[in-house]
């Protein structure tokens, strides 16, 4: 992670400045963009992955097909994309769906997530070839299943996950 930069912003999104990816997480937890890219398959059927066990936060917990944060310079789009053939070895069209803001802290690492979270989501039906530095496993769900396993075990999941979900899963009906 070192040298990887994330993109400051103000509340409304406007760009501030950058900073160094662990020390924007660090000390509470400084505010940057980022994105969140949610995959349904022709079935309706969620792409979850569970995050990997070397990842710096939130490690092992299950959440969205991927979500990283755009560089400076790099359209948050084009990020998505990015980021989903780097974790998940492909790609498919993609639609952004709203934006939220959202403060989440990881007590073991004593990291926070201090994002402005731009959603995306798209539909794929292809193989998954996950990076294992990145994803420690991969399953497709039935919204159904999904929806009882988050009241059962919600501490199974990303904080992000849980707070964009709802809003996603309107947005694609």
């Amino acid at each position: 992670m070192t040298g990887e930069q994330v993109i400051l912003v103000d509340a409304d999104d406007r760009e501030v400045g950058a900073m160094d990816k662990l020390a924007a997480h660090e000390k509470g937890g400084v505010r940057h963009r980022a994105f969140s890219v949610f995959i349904v398959d022709p079935q309706g059927r969620w792409l979850l992955q569970r995050r990997a066990a070397g990842k710096y936060h939130f490690a092992g917990l299950w959440t969205n097909a991927c979500c990283s944060h755009p560089r400076p310079g790099e359209q948050t789009a084009d990020a998505a994309h990015r980021r989903l053939r780097e974790e998940l070895g492909f790609d498919c069209a993609l639609t952004e769906r709203f934006q939220f803001e959202y403060k989440a802290t990881s007590e073991s690492e004593g990291l926070t997530e201090h994002e402005l979270d731009h959603v995306f989501t798209g539909e794929y039906a292809g193989a998954v070839h996950p990076d294992p530095a990145e994803v420690g496993e991969t399953r497709w769900i039935e919204p159904a299943v999904l929806e009882q396993e988050l009241r059962t075990h919600p501490e199974n999941f990303t904080p992000w996950f849980k707070l964009a979900l709802d809003r996603v899963g309107n947005a694609l009906r």
